[in-house]
């Protein structure tokens, strides 16, 4: 199990740069799944998730071809709709592969469940509830498997959750259905809208794209295209939290103006962080805007009206990332202040403060799902383990802050979401080294 030995307090000068979205990177490569023709992706995370798919969809016979940070596929030799069970358990977006197999192939079967990140219940219900209503049967038959007797049918969902994942198998479901399909309480992440923009390149119309209610109107036949995938806006507000707890100007280049708005609200307008935008109006695509966290920085928590201590939560798109609740957390341990994180959607991810708690920080765990946080705290180096992608990036910010020698453990984690993540912290003048 690989690890990360680091030695804080070091400053961190220099510009970073956010690899492709991960969420929008699994979906998309599941889509290559609707057409015979190829599909080219540009600006593919090389991190283990994408790995992961990419090792799923080559054993069940796509054709890959890697350049660069460019991949196309090609599921004219698809041999099976059953992914390897092994591959399929280690990831959380091989769920994906489920509407696109069941709308074009009629079929899907696996004999286990999707893997991930251990931040609690993560329920399929929702999957189950899309692909049914479109047309799709549950087999109970001790596999996970659904079948389609012909093609499926569009019709109006109402989503249960808001869900990304069940949206998007929703959509590339509906992309092959017959006739129309609204659906309603749809996630409007930005991955979302990256795999709607690339289902319409395929030849699919669909109307209401980064709103809640989606009409995908269905294709006889999709065919082959090209996208840029982009930038991972939870990378972005990772390095948000890395500018802004330990010292030295951070760069942060080819961010995505739109993906910033909540971002500003939570760590500027909650905790205090001093940053700026910087426009370059000539440059290249995916260029022209950098975010600048300041090396100055007086961290502290703006109460709410009358002195009342804030709340941090998270919701669904627009609203702040569940995503960014880990990283928010070990920021607010160095603003002056007291804030409460409210963490809505997961019961597990918060465990991970007891590792903070160790290291100095001063936060009581009211619940599975709520904190308090109290702070400035000095934190100092301990040797502890990555639960999840997350959680896993926090403690990294942690210890880049604290003094003295934090260990950290199973960064295979980190790796999952995370690309060259210490040869990136390096670069910055940060004391990282990995250990088999």
């Amino acid at each position: 199990m690989a690890s990360f030995v680091i030695e804080g307090g070091r400053p961190l000068r220099g510009a970073i740069r956010p690899i492709g979205n991960k969420n929008a990177a699994l979906p998309m490569l599941a889509a290559c799944l609707l057409t015979d023709e190829p599909v080219t992706l540009h600006n593919l995370p090389r991190i283990g998730d994408v790995h992961t798919l990419l090792r799923i969809l080559d054993g069940m016979g796509v054709d890959i071809t890697e350049s660069g940070g460019s991949v196309t596929l090609c599921a004219r030799g698809l041999r099976t709709a059953a992914p390897d069970p092994d591959l399929f358990s280690q990831i959380r977006g091989s769920l994906t592969l489920m509407g696109p197999l069941l709308a074009r192939h009629g079929h899907f079967q696996v004999k286990t469940s999707a893997g991930g990140d251990d931040i609690g219940r993560r329920r399929i219900d929702t999957h189950l509830q899309v692909l049914t209503a479109l047309g799709g049967t549950l087999l109970h038959n001790g596999k996970f498997e659904l079948r389609a007797a012909g093609r499926l049918c569009g019709t109006d969902i109402l989503l249960d959750e808001a869900s990304v994942t069940a949206t998007e198998n929703g959509i590339m479901a509906a992309a092959l259905a017959q006739g129309t399909t609204v659906l309603r309480n749809a996630a409007s992440e930005p991955h979302v809208q990256d795999l709607c923009h690339l289902l319409v390149k395929m030849g699919c119309r669909i109307e209401g794209i980064g709103s809640n209610v989606l009409t995908v109107h269905g294709s006889d036949h999709l065919h082959g295209a090209e996208m840029y995938i982009s930038p991972d806006f939870i990378e972005v507000g990772s390095y948000i939290g890395l500018g802004a707890i330990t010292p030295g100007e951070l760069r942060i280049a080819g961010v995505v103006p739109e993906h910033l708005r909540m971002m500003q609200m939570v760590f500027v307008d909650r905790l205090g962080v001093r940053m700026h935008l910087e426009e370059t109006p000539d440059a290249p695509r995916g260029e022209q805007y950098t975010l600048v966290i300041d090396e100055t920085q007086d961290l502290r928590v703006q109460p709410d009206f009358g002195g009342a201590v804030p709340k941090i939560d998270d919701a669904p798109w627009p609203a702040f990332p569940p995503d960014l609740m880990s990283i928010a957390v070990v920021t607010a341990t160095q603003a002056q202040g007291t804030v409460i994180i409210h963490e809505k959607m997961y019961e597990s991810r918060l465990f991970f403060v007891d590792k903070l708690i160790a290291m100095g920080a001063q936060i009581i765990l009211c619940d599975p799902h709520r904190a308090v946080v109290v702070g400035p705290r000095r934190l100092t180096g301990q040797q502890v383990t990555s639960p999840d992608i997350r959680a896993g990036m926090a403690l990294l910010l942690a210890a880049l802050a604290a003094d003295g020698v934090t260990t950290i453990g199973n960064v295979q984690q980190i790796d999952r979401g995370y690309q060259d993540i210490d040869v990136k912290l390096r670069a910055l003048g940060a004391s990282i080294e990995r250990l088999p």
